[in-house]
């Protein structure tokens, strides 16, 4: 039984001016935007100081509201307009050191001390530690700051920021409010952020942060979530956590996508063990018993109807008075919707219920849940009742997964699935619908439930078609959590034996065990690539070919005969593909093998077509077991066009979702961008220990990928004999296309250099074979270049000008930046050094702008060398990041907040914070307002 057919995605973000699929909107559109009053009200702040006017402010509200987020902007704002900013943030374990905040604010500014009258200055010393004495005058230390700020803010205008004040000492709270509200004429402002203004700052204009708006709390919320929510279920939490941002992030927080099931399963997920929780549990135990009924009823539903839980409350013999107690007690409203007064008490209320207390509640809520209406929650309230095998409910389940796949992804249709498998007694469909859950649990990345699925469905009867299917599944999860060579022989096996049995079904698994052979490369065992392309040639032809069909043709020809006869079944397969008319369960299923037809084509244009509309489709349905790769290799792609900041953002997010399924990879995309940087400290090393992980884990596409990328290292470092050793240990394993048809430039270029002419031209006989039949500019631009390497005088300076002509009007950045380099080495050791500064100067312009600093340096050389003055330009800072600090400085710098980062990380906030700690002094700027500078505006 095939798993209902993925519905068309909701619209998704407007991707970047590079037609790269948006990261899920994280903090701009929910959390600075959904504060342009505060913003506002900042804004007027900074420029009233930049002014030469004196301004105090606090920010106050509930925890996790936003406070540090509006600071940070602030603060970036200020050193944009040319403030200085000091900052301070209170710690608990410091409130009882009388003026420990002060030395945080004041230790910078002590050098200015002097100035200031002698008892004021003593009582400075005195109160940082630096000299001994009596207990400083809490009077004389608030003029001292006073006057400290005042002969800081004389050199410009300064701003302080005090987060977190209900942590700081009183001492150093009396100081700084003293100060506040004497503040002068002069350019000073002083901005606090507490839960509740204290005493100490009585008499200061107050700004009160509530929560987002509703639109901003849904879109922060999606933005924490691996897949798609039930829209009622994202409505309830909105409502419940009052669009406070720290309580909308920490909902989905510790619960796979298997758990929260799109929101189906969030009632019964796995109980939370933490002090807040246990508060709610020791508050409904006092609760009287009917009030306590009614809200684990309504702890049962996220759906938050009112009438729904009355008609349920009237069903249990509950009245309407038992909801007083709860109202009172703040636990729950009955207003428009029934809604918690935090998420965490709804965790706690349904599970202080006894397992037959919650069969009951489920039971009263399916029996008033309208069948026709909203069939897919009467069904699983069905499933939550149930105490057994029931077959009814078990195709009513069946039935809804596709329904709720649409409303809360792959994972809720998993979920649905996976229930219906436990309510159901007969062999024959018990061991059925565990084969169609497993598949499903797969694709929703879930695969140690996908495993266990099938250990289940293996145990039933199986006919033959059952038990190949099976077999499949295996080969699919084993490739999708680990891409090793153990997946070939397996998926391999399953294509032979569906031939006879689904035709259709067959092509589909030999172009899994196509993928699985092309990973596993010269370490296949079971099975290699060419016995793969040979046996689905063997196959019947569709009578009406599908995209699938298309593709594996495309694919196995290129093995068997070559690229002359493949490109025309690529092109084809791409066109179908491109179509806007293919229905999102075909894009699903096969686009992210599409691209791989794409990549042996030399069109970087076509290649980001399949790749964005994957990545966008598998976001946005929680395809977890396709998304990784998909942008991985939107990496490799996006880092040959030159943007390396981006390419490390998609893959950092390809690695945090590996840590949330348990999937492995070697870091490929990585390595390239590495190699492109030119750094062999870091570059070196990752290729070393990336091959050894490779061979142990049988991924040989990935050693020859990590030999590419060592070609390139050392091109770029002028390392020629290196280069050719690597470039052609990656060129001869025909097995890692398209990485062996891209080694060729690299071996050409290197064996040129290192004098093996005749390398070169075999090397360039070769990529022209694979270059012609593709006729793009990319490819006939990349042989240009090496034809004009092997060539002299007129025919290598045409050949010149025509790689570049051809490489402009590509994305390939890098290829035209290396073409300019060749060109200006050339024409410089012909003595033509006006016409090759030109050259060199835009290659080095060009070089540098990437970030491809080992190439920049060889086009520096080469300048000098024909006369000209080149000063050194230091390594771009982004370069020094590492790509977990790259995607946090890049998430930064769009205005998402800390835990807003940690959600889409893994990460906790405190971590971010520490990463951010090192970004700012890697990147030698002091606030996210400066990462707009720091980092370039594509990243």
């Amino acid at each position: 039984m095939e798993l209902p057919s993925i519905t068309e995605p909701r619209p998704q973000p407007v991707s970047d001016p590079g037609g790269l699929p948006a990261l899920p909107r994280r903090g701009r559109a929910a959390g600075l935007t959904g504060r342009r009053g505060e913003c506002d009200t900042l804004d007027r702040l900074v420029a009233a100081v930049r002014a030469g006017e004196s301004r105090a402010l606090v920010l106050h509200g509930e925890p996790g509201v936003g406070k540090t987020a509006l600071l940070e902007y602030l603060a970036g704002q200020a050193a944009d307009a040319g403030c200085a900013v000091a900052r301070v943030v209170g710690v608990q374990p410091e409130m009882e050191l009388a003026f420990a905040g002060l030395h945080q604010l004041c230790g910078p500014m002590l050098r200015r001390a002097e100035r200031l009258p002698e008892p004021q200055r003593d009582a400075l010393r005195y109160a940082s530690g630096q000299a001994a004495g009596p207990s400083p005058d809490a009077f004389v230390v608030g003029l001292a700051v006073l006057g400290l700020l005042a002969a800081a803010a004389g050199e410009r205008p300064l701003i302080c920021v005090i987060d977190d004040e209900q942590w700081l000492d009183r001492a150093s709270v009396q100081a700084l409010g003293f100060a506040a509200r004497r503040l002068g004429a002069g350019p000073v402002g002083l901005v606090f952020a507490a839960r509740e203004p204290s005493t100490e700052l009585a008499g200061l204009p107050e700004l009160h942060l509530g929560g987002l708006r509703d639109d901003d709390a849904r879109a922060l919320l999606a933005s924490a979530l691996a897949g798609p929510l039930d829209a009622r279920v994202a409505d309830l939490i909105v409502a419940e956590t009052r669009g406070n941002p720290l309580a909308l992030l920490d909902v989905p927080r510790g619960l796979s996508p298997a758990e929260l099931a799109g929101g189906f399963g969030l009632p019964g997920a796995a109980p939370r063990t933490d002090r807040i929780q246990d508060s709610f549990t020791r508050q409904l135990g006092a609760l009287p018993d009917q009030t306590r009924r009614l809200v684990q009823l309504c702890a049962a539903d996220p759906s938050g109807d009112r009438q729904l839980l009355w008609r349920a409350a009237g069903r249990l013999g509950i009245p309407v008075q038992a909801a007083a107690p709860a109202v009172e007690a703040g636990l729950v409203e009955f207003g428009t919707r029934v809604r918690f007064g935090h998420p965490l008490a709804r965790s706690a209320a349904y599970w202080s219920a006894s397992y037959r207390d919650r069969l009951v509640v489920h039971e009263a809520l399916a029996e008033v849940t309208d069948p026709v209406a909203d069939p897919d929650w009467r069904s699983w309230h069905r499933a939550r009742a149930a105490t057994g095998p029931d077959e009814e409910i078990a195709a009513e389940l069946e039935r809804s997964a596709g329904r709720a796949q649409a409303r809360g992804g792959l994972a809720a249709a998993a979920a649905f699935l996976e229930r219906s498998v436990l309510l159901t007694a007969d062999p024959a469909r018990h061991a059925e619908r565990a084969l169609t859950a497993a598949r499903a649990s797969m694709q929703a990345g879930a695969f140690g439930q996908a495993r266990d699925l099938l250990a289940e469905a293996e145990a039933g009867p199986l006919d033959e078609f059952a038990s190949a299917r099976v077999e499949l599944l295996h080969g699919q999860i084993a490739f999708a959590s680990g891409l090793g060579s153990d997946a070939l022989p397996l998926l391999l096996k399953a294509a032979k034996r569906l031939e006879q049995l689904d035709i259709e079904l067959a092509r589909g698994a030999y172009l899994s065990a196509w993928m699985a052979a092309l990973f596993a490369g010269r370490l296949a065992a079971g099975g290699d690539l060419l016995e793969v392309s040979r046996a689905a040639r063997a196959l019947p032809p569709a009578a009406e070919p599908r995209t699938v069909d298309l593709v594996l043709d495309g694919l196995a020809l290129i093995v068997t005969d070559g690229p002359a006869a493949a490109v025309p079944a690529l092109r084809r397969a791409v066109r179908t593909f491109a179509d806007a008319d293919l229905t999102a369960a075909d894009t699903s299923r096969w686009g992210w093998l599409a691209q791989a037809a794409v990549s042996v084509l030399w069109d970087d244009a076509a290649w980001h077509v399949p790749l964005v509309r994957q990545v966008r489709l598998a976001r946005a349905v929680g395809a977890l077991d396709q998304l990784p790769t998909t942008l991985d290799v939107l990496g490799t792609a996006v880092a040959a066009s030159g943007d390396l900041a981006a390419a490390t953002a998609l893959i950092a997010e390809a690695d945090a979702i590996r840590a949330a399924t348990g999937a492995r990879a070697v870091p490929c995309t990585a390595m390239l961008i590495a190699a492109l940087r030119g750094g062999q400290a870091e570059a070196g090393p990752l290729i070393e220990a990336t091959i050894a992980e490779a061979e142990a884990c049988g991924q040989g596409i990935a050693v020859a990928y990590a030999h590419w990328t060592a070609a390139i290292l050392h091109n770029g470092l002028g390392r020629y004999q290196q280069a050719l050793t690597a470039a052609r240990q990656a060129s001869e394993d025909a097995t890692a296309l398209p990485i062996s048809m891209w080694a060729l430039p690299e071996l050409v270029e290197a064996a040129a250099r290192a004098g093996d002419a005749a390398i070169a031209r075999n090397a360039l006989k070769q990529l022209t074979e694979t270059t012609q039949p593709c006729g793009t500019d990319s490819a006939l631009g990349i042989e240009a270049r090496c034809r004009a390497l092997l060539n002299h005088g007129a025919h290598a300076n045409t050949l010149y000008r025509e790689a570049i002509d051809r490489l402009s009007r590509t994305q390939l950045r890098p290829e035209l930046a290396r073409a300019h380099l060749l060109y200006g080495e050339w024409l410089r050791r012909g003595g033509r050094r006006v016409q090759a500064r030109q050259q060199l100067r835009t290659a080095y312009d060009l070089l540098a702008a990437i970030g491809m600093d080992g190439f920049a340096e060889r086009a520096r050389r080469e300048l000098i060398a024909t006369g000209e003055t080149v000063r050194k330009r230091s390594l771009e800072t982004v370069t020094t990041l590492t790509a977990q600090e790259a995607l946090i400085a890049r998430l930064a710098r769009d205005g998402r907040t800390n835990p807003e980062i940690g959600a889409q990380l893994f990460l906790s906030g405190r971590t971010v914070e520490w990463h951010l700690r090192k970004i700012f002094t890697k990147l030698g700027i002091s606030s996210r307002r400066d990462l707009h500078a720091a980092l370039p505006q594509a990243a």
